[in-house]
């Protein structure tokens, strides 16, 4: 990895092989306590740890580690740190202006407070949807198992089919299919959190007069899928492989402007990691999308199952 080709640059002289300005003033350096950190010249993709080792005889061992994955989950990281900054900077911002403008009034003037009160409660209910979306989250990575118990599909869709009606206020047609009587075995309570994130964006998404179609039914041999079809305006396919990363947006203004957080479709992603399912996204530009959750076999309670346990709903 460090070298292109082993076998061959045996006994060459390392500044030869390894052309780096930095590489050449660290290696001089001969500072034994330092590292330095260098895309791998043979695969730039790579990120390389290089240590320098002394031995016997005046000799020197230069040992590379592989620190691809370690970079990547650093860089997320940062990202994560800065993205939740972000969120929270501007609703606490416009909250502390306002109290603020409140304080140097020389005599408070209720009516233009009453005024500002809808605003100010907004954004308190953004910073609230944000950090119990991290909480979600956080519980998610640090839980290794769900909690299993049987799960009642069809009445889950059913739930989740009147909210979007409540959600929608008449807005959009809705649309609810029913193939069969199977059930999960799965935890309820993620499960519901996880698909009402598909709905719940498939109504904040499509315009006014559009068609949300909400299903559960076989999808393959043995598998089930949950799935939600919208009308709305499609995502370009580049956006796609990158829509479960945590505040990734297809268009920041417009997500903001519905309620969204940023961490909906990565909570889907873990909820159905942890139920070994899969998200799969279909889309179209102008003509909608369908966001599907595609349960394995072994998930699956057929509809002749009988179980001991009665089925739960998500509660």
């Amino acid at each position: 990895m460090l070298f292109r080709s082993p076998t061959r640059d045996i006994g060459q002289f390392v500044l030869y092989l390894l052309r780096n300005s930095r590489f050449s003033a660290w290696l001089q350096l001969e500072d034994y306590s330092q590292t330095l950190c260098i895309d791998s010249p043979g695969a730039r993709e790579k990120n390389l740890s290089l240590q320098l080792i002394p031995l016997p005889r005046s000799q020197k061992m230069l040992l590379a580690r592989d620190i691809t994955e370690i970079a990547r989950v650093e860089s997320m990281r940062r990202d994560f740190v800065a993205n939740v900054s972000h969120e929270l900077r501007t609703p606490i911002t416009v909250i502390v202006g306002f109290l603020e403008a409140f304080e140097d009034m020389p005599e408070p003037n209720p009516a233009q407070f009453r005024k500002h009160i809808p605003l100010m409660r907004e954004q308190s209910e953004r910073i609230r949807r944000l950090v119990d979306d991290l909480l979600a989250l956080a519980r998610l990575e640090s839980e290794p198992e769900t909690k299993d118990e049987t799960v009642d599909m069809v009445a889950l869709a059913q739930r989740l089919a009147s909210e979007a009606e409540t959600m929608s206020q008449g807005k959009h047609r809705i649309e609810l299919a029913i193939a069969n009587q199977t059930r999960l075995i799965g935890n309820g309570q993620e499960l519901y959190s996880a698909l009402a994130n598909l709905v719940s964006n498939a109504v904040r998404y499509t315009p006014a007069g559009g068609q949300i179609k909400i299903s559960w039914g076989v999808s393959g041999i043995g598998e089930q899928t949950f799935a939600v079809q919208d009308s709305g305006e499609g995502i370009e396919a580049q956006h796609i492989p990158r829509l479960t990363e945590r505040f990734y947006r297809v268009d920041q203004g417009r997500s903001r402007s519905t309620g969204g957080t940023g961490l909906g479709l990565a909570i889907v992603k873990h909820v159905l990691q942890r139920h070994q399912a899969k998200l799969r996204i279909a889309s179209t530009v102008g003509k909608g999308s369908t966001f599907s959750a595609v349960f394995p076999t072994e998930r699956v309670i057929p509809e002749t199952a009988v179980t001991p346990e009665s089925s739960a709903s998500a509660a």
